[in-house]
């Protein structure tokens, strides 16, 4: 009976070597010659060894997990196609895409391996996988704004047709759609979607397609099974693995090279970073973030994007240089943008998560500094919104502190766009450890973002 094991959107893994060398100990563990070893993106970055290795640490994860298939996320182009290039020539795993399209056109990265679709003879059966990617990745990734994405349900659909001429008896689809899964069941000619981009767990059934997500940071592992007509799902807790030690070792002591475990400042109360408490509403280390900003910039108003901000343990007693890199893992600049209170308005009405394909419905997605916003699930708006205290005037102009990224993005925050741009001050983790060690990083939950008739934000 064929196998797959299924693991997606690792980010920061690597950061913790006990928890990746149990994921990696997971995977081992589950292998066997009827198995495949699959990925679906964002699984060589971000995160604080990623920013120093640039991305280059998910090499020795292939090798240590003996990684089959592999697709493309977003967070692949962090350090620009070039090292993707490289890193793709330099993996174990063969590289499925179909969508992506590199500077000149042609297929990203065919010269290093990659191909369209490839088909795999498990215990009898041919599986035929290919891989798509969500086409705003060019929005998302200000690294991937010279490489195209095609519409991927029309080159799934021609994928699945060429893989059932190969011959293939299963069609699978290694996605980084995120919450387009659901159309890719309902259009292609695919008998399994594994999925990745949405960091939120998921096993269910579309249109009569399994799909399945194993959520985000390596805690998870799914394991399919392939039996005749039927296909069984099983959830694997890495934690509870024996870690591979030789991984561990091959992870330890890089960032402690790279000479970023310098104790900035101390908290009194470590500060919570989890998805569930960024994406709920105002939280403490959304707070310290935008605080940061508005400090470094003299800006009205900071803000930072919650899915900007990285999962892990909780920052603190001790703050580190490289707990904040792990908040915020990438080399883009703080910038200030000038934008009207209407402006302002609509940036605050973005805030909520439902038009996003990378997020659920009900995430919150703006932490802020400065201002304070009334928001009504009901309404699905913002019903007050202040900055320093009193009402926003439509007509008054007001500075936006934030990261380069919510300019160049249309996914997120669309009101503010590069044209707004007036300033520039630093890389934001460099930013947060100056403020850190200036001011502390620490902050409340103080009525900032007031969400009606939702669930209270933390304590």
């Amino acid at each position: 009976m064929p196998r797959l094991l299924h693991y997606s959107d690792l980010e920061n893994v690597y950061d913790d070597p006990e928890r990746a060398g149990r994921l990696a100990g997971c995977v081992t563990a589950l292998d066997d010659d009827d198995t495949l070893v699959v990925g679906t993106g964002d699984n060589s970055a971000p995160g604080v060894l990623s920013l120093v290795e640039r991305g280059g640490q998910v090499l020795d994860f292939y090798r240590a997990v003996d990684a089959d298939l592999e697709t493309f996320g977003n967070h692949e182009f962090d350090y620009g196609p070039d090292r993707l290039r490289e890193l793709v020539a330099a993996s174990l795993p063969t590289w499925v895409s179909c969508n992506i399209r590199d500077e000149d056109g042609e297929r990203f990265a065919a010269d290093e391996g990659t191909v369209p679709w490839a088909t795999r003879d498990v215990d009898g059966v041919t599986l035929g996988f290919f891989g798509v990617t969500d086409p705003a990745t060019g929005s998302i990734n200000p690294e991937a704004v010279d490489v195209t994405f095609d519409d991927p349900y029309v080159e799934a659909t021609a994928a699945a047709t060429a893989l059932r001429d190969d011959g293939a008896d299963y069609v699978i689809a290694l996605s980084h759609l995120g919450s387009g899964d659901d159309e890719l069941a309902r259009r292609c000619d695919v008998d399994l979607i594994l999925g990745g981009h949405v960091h939120a767990e998921r096993d269910d059934v579309v249109e009569g397609v399994p799909i399945v997500r194993p959520g985000a940071n390596g805690h998870v592992v799914w394991e399919v099974r392939i039996d005749d007509d039927r296909v069984e799902t099983v959830r694997h807790k890495t934690a509870e693995y024996r870690p591979d030690e030789s991984f561990v070792r091959a992870l330890n002591g890089r960032v402690d090279a790279a000479g970023l475990d310098e104790v900035l400042c101390r908290i009194d109360r470590p500060m919570d970073r989890s998805e569930e408490t960024v994406a709920a509403g105002e939280c403490r280390i959304g707070n310290a973030i935008a605080d940061a900003y508005r400090w470094a910039t003299g800006a009205d108003v900071g803000l930072q994007n919650s899915g900007g901000i990285r999962s892990g343990p909780p920052i603190g007693p001790d703050v580190t240089h490289a707990d904040l890199v792990s908040l915020v893992p990438f080399e883009e600049q703080l910038v200030v943008a000038e934008v009207t209170g209407t402006e302002l308005l609509a940036v605050f009405n973005a805030a909520r998560g439902a038009t996003m394909g990378f997020g659920e419905p009900d995430w919150w997605h703006a932490q802020i500094s400065g201002a304070r916003i009334v928001w009504d699930d009901e309404q699905n708006e913002v019903i007050e919104a202040t900055v320093d205290g009193e009402a926003i005037d439509p007509d008054a102009y007001y500075t936006l502190a934030t990261s380069d990224y919510i300019l160049h993005t249309t996914q997120e925050f669309p009101a503010v766009t590069q044209s707004h741009r007036a300033g520039e001050y630093g890389i934001q983790h460099e930013v947060l450890a100056e403020y850190a060690r200036e001011v502390g990083f620490d902050a409340a939950v103080e009525g900032r973002i007031e969400r009606r008739s939702a669930r209270p934000a933390e304590d």
